[in-house]
């Protein structure tokens, strides 16, 4: 997808995207405080398993999965970097031949920080495709922006709440488990960039 900025085409899949990502961690400050610290027990409390991450980036979850988790993306540099930081990352082509690309392979899929990116129904349209490697009652976790955190990106294309992550969930005939704001309460997401939306459900 294409999104106009500053008379600049810039997408999610160029190099500038991947190199403003690094550039994101790299912070002096986000390294002395280990700011991922709360976002890293979030993941881990969830016992997510064996993880497929769709739209993994450049392996900042994959990180806080420690080693039990594989991730795709469809940004080339993206992909590079991670494997770079010695985790396991694939382009969609190279997935879809990949030992890993078979039916009840994973204990769960993670969203995060994609489906605003993208329309509902392409959402549901991308996630459909991997449901069926997900073992029986395995988890769905999908974790968006709030108000704050999507104004901050220009490639953002729809704002992602609760109401419309219980649609997504529904359409794909899971159920949800939980719903939370993280770390902060809810009403802090309008200030604060990194307040996120945490949804969680599982397959029929």
């Amino acid at each position: 997808m294409t999104i106009k900025d500053d008379s600049q085409t810039s997408t999610t899949q160029d190099s500038n995207y991947t190199n403003r990502l690094v550039e994101k961690q790299v912070i002096w400050w986000k390294r002395l405080l280990d700011v991922q610290a709360p976002y890293r027990w979030n993941m881990q409390r969830l016992e997510p398993g064996l993880t497929l991450e769709i739209g993994c980036g450049i392996g900042r979850n994959l990180i806080n999965l420690k080693g039990n988790g594989i991730g795709i993306d469809h940004n080339l540099y993206s992909v590079q970097v991670a494997r770079k930081r010695g985790l396991i990352a694939f382009t969609i082509e190279e997935f879809q031949n990949s030992y890993f690309n078979k039916p009840q392979q994973f204990d769960s899929l993670l969203l995060s920080h994609v489906a605003e990116h993208m329309t509902q129904k392409e959402v549901v349209d991308l996630l459909t495709k991997y449901v069926d490697l997900l073992k029986p009652k395995g988890k769905l976790i999908v974790i968006t922006p709030q108000e704050a955190g999507y104004k901050s990106d220009s490639t953002h294309v729809e704002f992602m709440n609760f109401i419309k992550l219980r649609n997504i969930v529904k359409q794909l005939k899971f159920n949800i488990l939980q719903e939370y704001s993280f770390p902060f309460p809810r009403f802090l997401g309008i200030f604060f960039i990194y307040n996120e939306f945490v949804s969680v459900s599982r397959k029929l």
